[in-house]
């Protein structure tokens, strides 16, 4: 997880050359220009910043925001770290915390999921009824997700690393052993498992057994934020509104974008998986509900850095705090 700066910029400009973004189109008189930079395919996970665009809610604030598609071969800190990009989408929290580590000058300015969509799956059959009864069970778990989630998971259930078994995003292995678990989002996996193998699987939710992670935060890089603070103002503000919107509006311009630029996405997934944001509060809940969507706070951004770095992955003397700005989320939130 340790990463200097300059091995991380140095690797950015390696994946510019190969995948970088295409230039930015020249903004409407008056516009700033902000590519956003997405952290996979297309999908209803990023649905608010689809919705903002859709209608125009980048626009009327006077931004000309561009969103950038990820996927496997995109590393959206390197993007932002390398100047591709003005914005860009940190998955979870140790994506923020790693910049922090290495000192690249990039911040979470709000947070758009109050709870990591993060899950573990596990076959209904086994007796496996809470995510402490996964302990010595094989859970197929991705690379990213052992320097993750998986520290929590050791942390609190005693969970320890020769449970892990490779996950390829294929479901298959899972399917074809009982007793494995793997890792998913709620708002994905399940369903793609029930409505293949006609299997309902045991889902357990991180974030309802006190995983501290937030997710689907906005990161601009700090030179931005110098230089332009109405801008990263404007942009949180628009997304915000457009998550609402997305979630208790009208989606099908938003999702009409989202497939256009992925069109593996089908519509019967985009409607189950904000079925599953709504129901489980995932944009909406914590402190969302008081202080509004992209809500963040000191409280959980401490509670995250206490649990990580009392397994070592930070050393307890990193400020943590020049992770994030709480600047540009609602100004009750202090």
């Amino acid at each position: 997880m340790k990463l200097s700066r300059l091995v991380a910029v140095a690797a950015a400009a390696l994946l510019a050359t190969a995948c970088s973004p295409k230039k930015a189109e020249v903004a409407p008189a008056g516009q700033v220009t902000i590519r956003f930079a997405t952290d996979w395919r297309a999908q209803a996970e990023h649905g608010g910043f689809y919705e903002a665009l859709a209608t125009g809610e980048y626009a009327k604030r006077g931004l000309n925001v561009q969103i950038v598609q990820g996927g496997p071969g995109v590393n959206v800190p390197q993007l932002l770290a390398s100047g591709a990009v003005e914005a860009g989408m940190g998955s979870n929290s140790f994506v923020v915390m790693n910049l922090a580590q290495q000192d690249v000058p990039v911040k979470a300015v709000a947070a758009m999921m109050q709870k990591d969509p993060q899950v573990l799956i596990a076959h209904p059959d086994q007796g496996i009824n809470g995510i402490a009864d996964l302990k010595g069970h094989p859970i197929l778990l991705s690379d990213a997700s052992v320097t993750a989630f998986w520290v929590w998971l050791k942390s609190k259930y005693g969970f320890t690393d020769d449970q892990i078994r490779k996950y390829t995003f294929n479901s298959a292995p899972f399917l074809a052993d009982k007793k494995v678990a793997q890792q998913g989002y709620v708002t994905s996996e399940p369903y793609t498992i029930e409505k293949e193998a006609k299997l309902k699987p045991k889902v357990f939710l991180l974030a309802d057994n006190g995983y501290p992670s937030y997710a689907t935060m906005i990161l601009v890089p700090q030179a931005l934020i110098d230089k332009n603070p109405a801008a990263v103002r404007a942009f949180v503000e628009a997304s915000a509104k457009g998550w609402h919107d997305y979630l208790y509006a009208d989606p099908k311009a938003a999702d009409a974008l989202i497939r256009k630029d992925n069109p593996e996405m089908t519509q019967d997934v985009l409607d189950q998986a904000r079925d599953k944001m709504r129901s489980y509060g995932i944009i909406d809940g914590g402190d969302a509900k008081a202080m509004g969507i992209g809500a963040m706070t000191d409280a959980r951004w401490a509670e995250f850095f206490n649990v990580a770095s009392s397994q070592g992955v930070y050393p307890k003397t990193l400020d943590y705090k020049k992770a994030y700005s709480l600047e540009f989320v609602t100004p009750a939130v202090k």
